[in-house]
C-alpha cells in the first residue's frame, strides 16, 4: 500500500467529517459514514432534524429545549441499511450510549470516532460485544 494512500479507517473518518458539514446544529456538528464488508460506502449521515422539517423561528436559540428533537448521526445512518450489511461505522464523535446500543443491534464490527463523548458507555458496551472501538484523529480534513 502506498504511503500516500488513506487507510480504510482514515477514509471512513474523512467521509464522516464531510457529512458533518451538512449538520444544521450550530452547537455540535456530527457526521457518520458506513462501509460494507468490501469497504464500499453504504451511506453518510449527520445529526439534525427529521428530513423535511422546517423549525419555527428561534428554534436553534435554546440548546436544552431543542436537544430532545435532534436525530443523532448514527441513527440517521442506520436508516440507510439493514442489519448485517455494514461492517464499519465512522463518526466524528464517539457514539452516545443509545447510539452504541443501536450500532450493536445493527451488527457493526468496527467503530471509529474522532472526538471523545464523555457521557457515554460506548467503551464498556464495545468491550462486552467484542466490537472494535478506536479513536482516529489523523485523517485529511480537506
Amino acid at each position: 500500500m502506498s504511503a500516500d494512500r488513506l487507510s480504510i479507517p482514515q477514509y471512513a473518518m474523512a467521509l464522516a467529517h464531510v457529512a458533518s458539514l451538512r449538520s444544521e446544529d450550530p452547537y455540535r456538528k456530527v457526521g457518520a459514514a458506513a462501509l460494507d464488508f468490501d469497504h464500499r460506502v453504504i451511506g453518510t449521515a449527520y445529526n439534525g432534524l427529521a428530513p423535511g422539517f422546517n423549525p419555527p423561528p428561534g428554534f436553534w436559540d435554546d440548546r436544552e429545549a431543542r436537544q430532545k428533537f435532534m436525530l443523532h448521526a448514527e441513527v440517521n445512518l442506520c436508516s440507510l441499511f439493514r442489519r448485517g450489511e455494514a461492517k464499519i461505522v465512522a463518526t466524528t464523535t464517539m457514539p452516545c450510549t443509545a447510539c452504541m446500543q443501536t450500532l450493536c443491534a445493527y451488527g457493526i464490527k468496527e467503530i471509529y470516532y474522532r472526538d471523545i463523548y464523555h457521557v457515554s458507555n460506548a467503551p464498556e458496551i464495545a468491550a462486552l460485544y467484542g466490537i472494535k472501538l478506536e479513536q482516529i484523529t489523523d485523517y485529511p480534513l480537506t
